[in-house]
C-alpha cells in the first residue's frame, strides 16, 4: 500500500497582512474524511508569545468542525524557558497543554530540566500521551520514564496511523547530565554512537514493528533538528538511514520549515516540516483519503475564549509566585561601589563571586566565568525572592561548559579587561567600563592598567588575537586540592559560563567556539544561581561573601 501512495509536499507561505484569509482557507480546504495532525516544537513557555496556546486551541476547535480526525502533537522543549516554567517546574505548562488538548508529545532535551523525579510527575500529570522510542533503562534504582511509550497507533476511519516518538542523543549534554546518571554511572542512554546509525537502527526496528501491525501511515515525532551542529543525530540524518516513514515533524533547531522532502535509504521521499519556536506558526499535516500527504504552516489571530481565561488565570497565579521567597542572603550583594557607581562591569564585585560560583559549580568546571553585563540587580540582605533572582539574571541564557587551554582562557581575561582604568570611577561615574568584564570564581589574577591593552578586534568588534605585552599578570587556577597554582598555558581546563559567551560569541568572545562542550545548554541562568543558594549554600548566602574575595587585583 505504501507504493501506492502519492506523496505531496504543499508548502504554504502567507504573509502577515493575510494571515486570516490564509487559515481561513486552510480551515475551508478541509474534508470530512481528511486526517488533520496539528503539530508544535520549542514553545519554551510562550504560552501567549505570537499566536499563543488560546490561538492554537482555537485553530484546532475551527478544525475539528472539518473533520473528526484531528490530532495535536508537540515536538519537544515546551516546559522549560521563561519565569513560568521555572517557578512550576513545568507543572503550569502541562496544566495549559491539557486544556488546549495535546494527544501526543515526545520529549525535548528540555523536558529534562527539572531533574527525573519532577518529569515522572510531569508525564503523570499530562494528558497527552509522551512518546520516545530510543529511551534506554539500565540502571537499579527504577526508570522514571516508565510511562513513556515508543509509539502509539491511532485509527481515523479505515486509516490506521502510527505515531512514534524520537528524542535526540544530544540530550544528555543538552540538559544536565547528573540527571541521566545513577551513583556516577549513567544509566539513561538514547542510542548515540557509531555515527548516528545506533540511533537509525532503533527507530528502523520501531518502524518495522509498527508496520508489521498494519499501519497505513508512519509519523515520526521528532527532536532532532537540522542544525549542522546536531550531526550525526539530524533528522536528515536519520531519514537518510531508515525507510518505511511517510513524514518527520521535528523540533531542537528551531527552524522554520513549512514544508519539504528528504529521500530516506531506498530514495524515496519524506515530508519534513519544523514550525520555529514560541508558537510562531502551527503546523498542520493533512492526509487525505486518497493518500495524499501535505505539510504546511499556518498563522492564526483568534484566540479562543476559554483557553485565554484559563492561561490569564495561571499566569496570575505565577505572577503571585514569582515573589515567593526561595532563598536569603545574610550580607547585601551588590553590582555597585559603596559610593552608588556601577561597579561590576570593571572591578570584582561580591554578587560576581556568587553568580561565578554558581557558574563553576553546577557546570562541574575547574573555571566560572560570568559577563558583568549579565548581572543586572542587586540582592538586600534578607529574603530573597524568584523575581529578584530572575532580576539579577534576565536574560535567561544557558550553563554551557567547554574545554579550554589555559593560553585561551588568557586570552579570554585579556578581552575582559582590555577596558580597566587605574581608577573606577571619574566624577562620581564609573569609567572604564565592559559589559563583557568577568566576574570569576577559581582564578585569581592582577590587571596592570599601566600596560595597554594587547587585544586586536575585527572589524564586528569580535576578539582577533593577541598583539604585544599582556596586562593579566600572575593568573592562579584553584586546583582539586583547593591551592592556587599558577595558570599552565598547555594545560586544558574545563570552564563554565553561559551560551551567550561560550557558544555565540557575546560581548566578542571568539576564543571559545570551536572547543569541545562538556556541557551543552542545561540550565537557565536564573535557576543555576537558584540552584547554587539552595542546595550548596544551605539557601542562606553567608558571611564569606559579605566582600569581594580578592579574586581580581586592578593596579
Amino acid at each position: 500500500m505504501k507504493n501506492m501512495r502519492k506523496i505531496l509536499t504543499t508548502i504554504l507561505l502567507a504573509l502577515v497582512a493575510c494571515t486570516m484569509l490564509f487559515a481561513q482557507s486552510q480551515l475551508e480546504a478541509m474534508k470530512p474524511d481528511d486526517i488533520v495532525v496539528l503539530y508544535t516544537n520549542d514553545v519554551h513557555c510562550a504560552i501567549d508569545e505570537n499566536i499563543g496556546y488560546a490561538g492554537l486551541a482555537a485553530f484546532k476547535a475551527a478544525a475539528l468542525e472539518k473533520t473528526p480526525y484531528v490530532a495535536l502533537v508537540d515536538c519537544g522543549d515546551a516546559v522549560q524557558g521563561a519565569v513560568i516554567g521555572t517557578v512550576s517546574n513545568g507543572e503550569f505548562l502541562v496544566d495549559i497543554m491539557n486544556k488546549v488538548g495535546y494527544d501526543f508529545g515526545t520529549l525535548g532535551n528540555h523536558e529534562f530540566d527539572y531533574g527525573m523525579a519532577q518529569l515522572s510527575k510531569l508525564i503523570d500529570k499530562a494528558g497527552m500521551q509522551y512518546l520516545s522510542c530510543n529511551i534506554e533503562y539500565t540502571g537499579k534504582a527504577g526508570s522514571a520514564l516508565t510511562a513513556v511509550k515508543p509509539y502509539e497507533i491511532v485509527s481515523y476511519g479505515l486509516a490506521k496511523v502510527a505515531f512514534i516518538g524520537v528524542s535526540t542523543p544530544e540530550t544528555i549534554t543538552k540538559s544536565t547530565p547528573a540527571f541521566f546518571q545513577e551513583n556516577d554511572q549513567f544509566v539513561y542512554s538514547f542510542a548515540a554512537g557509531n555515527d548516528g546509525l545506533n540511533l537509525a537502527a532503533k527507530v528502523q526496528a520501531t518502524i518495522d514493528e509498527v508496520l508489521a501491525k498494519g499501519v497505513d501511515y508512519v509519523i515520526l515525532v521528532a527532536h532532532l533538528g537540522d542544525d549542522p551542529a546536531s550531526a550525526p543525530y539530524r533528522s536528515t540524518d536519520l531519514i537518510a538511514n531508515i525507510c518505511g516513514v511517510d513524514v518527520v515533524l521535528d523540533g531542537h533547531s528551531h527552524s522554520t520549515v513549512s514544508g519539504t522532502y528528504v529521500l530516506d535509504k531506498e530514495g524515496h521521499p519524506v515530508l519534513y516540516s519544523s514550525t520555529g519556536t514560541k508558537l510562531a506558526n502551527i503546523g498542520q499535516l493533512v492526509i487525505s483519503a486518497d493518500g495524499y500527504i501535505s505539510t504546511g504552516l499556518v498563522k492564526y489571530p483568534v484566540r479562543d475564549e476559554a483557553a485565554s481565561a484559563f492561561v490569564n488565570q495561571i499566569k496570575a497565579s505565577y505572577e503571585t509566585a514569582v515573589n515567593k521567597v526561595v532563598a536569603s542572603t545574610s550580607v547585601k550583594l551588590t553590582t555597585k561601589a559603596p559610593e552608588g557607581y556601577r561597579l561590576v562591569r570593571s572591578r570584582e564585585t561580591n554578587l560576581g563571586d556568587l553568580c561565578a560560583d554558581a557558574y563553576r559549580t553546577l557546570g562541574g568546571a575547574d573555571i566560572g566565568l560570568i559577563n558583568g553585563g549579565g548581572i543586572r540587580a542587586d540582592l538586600k540582605v534578607g529574603d530573597i525572592t524568584l523575581a529578584n533572582i530572575i532580576a539579577v539574571h534576565p536574560y535567561g541564557n544557558v550553563l554551557c561548559t567547554v574545554k579550554a587551554t589555559g593560553a585561551e582562557i588568557l586570552d579570554c581575561l585579556e578581552m575582559s579587561a582590555r577596558n580597566t582604568q587605574g581608577i573606577a570611577s571619574a566624577n562620581g561615574n564609573a569609567v572604564g567600563e565592559n559589559g563583557g568584564f568577568l566576574q570569576v570564581s577559581g582564578l585569581k589574577f592582577t590587571i596592570d592598567t599601566s600596560v595597554p591593552t594587547p587585544v586586536k578586534l575585527d572589524a564586528n568588534l569580535m576578539f582577533a588575537g593577541i598583539e604585544g605585552p599582556h596586562r593579566i599578570k600572575d593568573v592562579l587556577v584553584l586546583n582539586a586540592k583547593g591551592e592556587y597554582e599558577p595558570l599552565d598555558l598547555e594545560k586544558t581546563y574545563t570552564v563554565a559560563s553561559h551560551n551567550y559567551m561560550i557558544k555565540q560569541g557575546g560581548d566578542g568572545y571568539t576564543m571559545f567556539k570551536d572547543n569541545e562542550l562538556v556541557l551543552d545548554e542545561t540550565m537557565i541562568d536564573n535557576q543555576v544561581l537558584i540552584t547554587y543558594i539552595t542546595e550548596y549554600l544551605g539557601g542562606v548566602v553567608p558571611a564569606e561573601y559579605t566582600e569581594p574575595q580578592g579574586r581580581i587585583t586592578v593596579k
